[in-house]
């Protein structure tokens, strides 16, 4: 269950359906123009949709991982947004002709006996699959699921009817914010055999790390669509790099990202957001000690400095060697 798969893959798919499934929120279902199963994957991975010019944006994976015949992501209207969601909600029809990457998972599901699921507003695509997986090995599992409004919660009905006594949803407009000290008091002595995933908007993640802080390490898995607060704190010097793979030498001023520098160098690195949140640009690191800006690896992955996300990470130490 911990497995993880990554592609680099690029796909052309068929729009087969688009639905409203809350307000500002639209599910895709993606499938093959010949009918073949897509690539197989794991609950916690997302795919890329490319769009003209090469912008690329990251959806959650939010179906059954046994339906191989389509894939199927839900897309948050995002006002203030780059773009990608105002054209996905605007612009593609059923039929449509959609490009993607991966699938890509950063954010695996561990096994455990046990599982607490914490989702606010589009952080619950992730967990859907999570809860499948934990009910088909016969785990133990509860959601505890927010949202602005009980409307622009999507796959409600869904969770309700399904799950009557896993679920407790919680409109901010009925309930209020979460109570995060009660659903993540003191774990008690079965702690090492419960896992926590929380997915949503960054207040809620810097509160449930908080409140998750007396729990055993590692207990708390979490995935972010933003860049944590203060992850890009600290100075920026320059340092130096080598790409071991040609023995080029390269140097990373203060101003610019170790991306930005081999890409005007003409090597091509796969890279999305650009911010550390979706890991795709990962670089192994054969030498030095990176300093870690990202918002994807977690604490015992970082402290290994065995990889790095080149769009926002630095160094710590004077030089790099990069597999690359």
């Amino acid at each position: 269950m911990n497995a993880t798969l990554h592609s680099d893959a690029e796909l052309d798919l068929v729009l087969e359906k688009k639905e409203l499934v809350a307000d500002g929120i639209v599910q895709l279902t993606l499938r093959s123009a010949d009918g073949d199963d897509l690539p197989p994957w794991e609950p916690g991975a997302h795919i890329d949709l490319v769009f003209e010019g090469g912008r690329t944006r990251q959806y959650s994976l939010c179906g059954d991982p046994a339906e191989r015949p389509v894939w199927k992501i839900a897309v948050l209207r995002e006002p203030d947004g780059r773009g990608g969601s105002a054209y996905v909600h605007d612009n593609l029809a059923e039929g449509d002709t959609v490009r993607v990457r991966g699938p890509r998972n950063h954010f695996p599901l561990v096994e455990a006996k046990e599982y607490v699921f914490i989702a606010g507003g589009i952080g619950i695509t992730p967990i859907l699959p999570m809860i499948i997986r934990a009910e088909a090995v016969g785990a133990g599992w509860r959601l505890v699921y927010g949202g602005r409004t009980r409307t622009s919660m999507a796959f409600r009905d869904q969770l309700d009817e399904q799950y009557p006594g896993n679920v407790s949803m919680c409109p901010q407009d009925e309930t209020g914010l979460l109570d995060l000290a009660d659903i993540l008091a003191a774990p008690g002595q079965n702690a090492e055999h419960i896992a926590v995933y929380c997915c949503g908007p960054e207040p809620l993640l810097a509160a449930v790390e908080r409140e998750c802080s007396r729990w055993p390490r590692g207990a708390l898995h979490v995935e972010r669509f933003a860049p944590k607060t203060g992850a890009d704190d600290g100075p920026r010097e320059s340092f130096e790099i080598e790409l071991a793979r040609t023995g080029i030498a390269l140097t990373v001023p203060a101003g610019q990202s170790v991306l930005d520098v081999v890409e005007a160098e003409g090597i091509q690195v796969l890279s999305s957001c650009r911010e550390g949140t979706c890991g795709t640009c990962e670089t192994t690191v054969l030498d030095g000690v990176p300093d870690h800006r990202d918002s994807v690896l977690t604490d015992d992955e970082q402290a290994a400095n065995d990889a790095m996300m080149i769009c926002v990470s630095r160094a710590c130490s004077p030089r790099l060697v990069l597999d690359l």
